[in-house]
């Protein structure tokens, strides 16, 4: 199966702290020009085992979405080409702030 490709902007760079005291261990940012139930561009978390330092942009293929039912939007899950993450490690990497939502993760 071809995974789609989709080029993020990272505002939220692994390290960043937002207003309400969470920090980032992974890479957070959207697809520009793309917009999601919000209103807002589409937010992507970015999950990968070989990108362990801040970024500005990523280029990678959307291999989730995290369902979101508490809230008007889903989240995307992008990784490195060829990279393989499992339901239980975007689990880990994104329970910083899924923690706060109930959600269902779906692989594609």
């Amino acid at each position: 199966m071809v995974r789609k490709i989709y080029r993020a902007i990272i505002d939220r760079p692994i390290g960043y702290q937002d207003s309400f005291g969470n920090r980032y261990p992974i890479n957070y940012g959207y697809i520009p020009d793309l917009f999601a139930g919000d209103g807002e561009e589409q937010d992507v978390y970015i999950i990968s085992e070989k990108i362990r330092e801040p970024l500005k942009s990523f280029e990678g293929e959307l291999i989730a979405v995290i369902h979101r039912q508490d809230d008007v939007e889903d989240k995307w899950v992008l990784t490195s080409t060829n990279e393989n993450i499992t339901i239980e490690d975007i689990k880990e990497k994104t329970y910083f702030l899924e923690q706060f939502f109930v959600s269902t993760i779906e692989l594609l």
